[in-house]
């Protein structure tokens, strides 16, 4: 492996327990979502994104193979869904019955997902991560002709 695979390795890493952790916190946090379809979606692939930082710090990253980069651009992509979903429905239980069942008692609901829209923050990591991703599959094309 080269020093520029190495560097890459690491950004990539880096954008991956960050939005991983990201995830996990927006996920069981204060915002609501826990319990939601999207909340539950979240708390899994910030699961799975933080483990693959962590891997791609570790020697098992070489056992990745060219799989990284696409895996990131499919992690961002399913962020970027989600938040499409949750703007676009206006709840986080998308495709139920279009309520939010948060738990919070039953007149907060309709006040609560009128106000709902995009997660910059999410929206900011996530575009990083499909950046970071397409960046990691040229350079691994890049690499197999040399």
């Amino acid at each position: 492996m080269n020093a520029a695979s190495s560097i890459m390795r690491q950004y990539g890493a880096a954008i991956a327990l960050i939005s991983g952790l990201y995830s996990l916190v927006s996920a069981t946090g204060d915002t609501g979502m826990m319990g939601s379809n999207s909340g539950l979606l979240m708390t899994i692939l910030g699961i799975v994104v933080v483990i693959h930082g962590v891997v791609l710090l570790t020697p098992y990253a070489s056992r990745l193979g060219n799989a990284s980069g696409p895996l990131m651009i499919g992690y961002s992509l399913v962020m970027l869904f989600n938040q499409a979903l949750v703007s676009t429905t206006g709840s986080m239980n998308w495709g139920m019955d279009g309520s939010m069942d948060s738990g919070m008692g039953s007149g907060m609901g309709s006040g609560m997902t009128a106000g709902m829209g995009w997660d910059l923050g999410m929206v900011a990591l996530a575009i990083l991560m499909l950046i970071s991703g397409l960046i990691m599959t040229s350079q691994r094309d890049t690499d197999a002709e040399m």
